[in-house]
């Protein structure tokens, strides 16, 4: 998967336990802490933008311009929930990819992105809804007390793993397909370059 980070394309491929050449442990370590700081910040600059207005009222802001104090404020503080919220999906997605790798190693799928680990990952799910509702009458079988939360506990695990493989497949074929665009945009480099020879 790609992902935009400071302006730059850079590709996060799981090899041997390695992040683009750098340790999952230490992938993890730098990034969690920077995603839960950036959900916090977000989380206060929402706040911000929630209360602070309706308290600051109808003051105007002084000078030439015709706006509101608590509008201003809230703008601003909006614009930061913003921000930091584009820096928090921007180390989720890395943490995810890492997760997601995981995960799918441990059910046994070890092959390179390609075609036939995204069909693995479909049986998988195909497998994960044939499970889920042949345990669903059987859940109903039990006191009220236990049918309830468990039910509930079933659909959120099974939902989970199937949204987990469905996010795989999505890479793959976004791998696949970029290869494929790749390939086409050196054929055409190669055609031009012929053609620019010959002439």
């Amino acid at each position: 998967m790609l992902i935009f980070w400071k302006y730059q394309i850079i590709p996060l491929i799981l090899e041997d336990g390695q992040l683009v050449g750098k340790p999952i442990g230490e992938e993890v370590r730098r990034r969690f802490p920077r995603l839960t700081m950036s959900l916090f910040m977000a989380i206060i600059f929402y706040l911000i933008n929630t209360i602070v207005p309706p308290l600051m009222g109808d003051v105007p802001l002084p000078g030439m311009f015709d706006i509101k104090i608590g509008t201003l404020v809230g703008t601003i503080a909006l614009i930061f929930t913003a921000i930091f919220l584009i820096r928090a999906l921007s180390d989720g997605l890395v943490l995810s990819d890492i997760l997601t790798d995981i995960f799918v190693n441990r059910l046994g799928i070890k092959e390179e992105r390609s075609p036939r680990r995204a069909a693995r990952d479909a049986i998988y799910i195909i497998v994960i809804l044939l499970v889920a509702t042949a345990l669903y009458p059987l859940i109903t079988t039990l006191d009220s007390s236990i049918k309830d939360p468990l039910t509930i506990i079933t659909t959120y695990v099974a939902l989970g793993m199937i949204l987990v493989l469905f996010y795989d497949i999505g890479r793959i074929l976004y791998r696949i397909v970029e290869r494929k665009a790749e390939s086409f945009a050196d054929g055409l480099v190669k055609m031009a370059d012929k053609k620019k020879n010959s002439e």
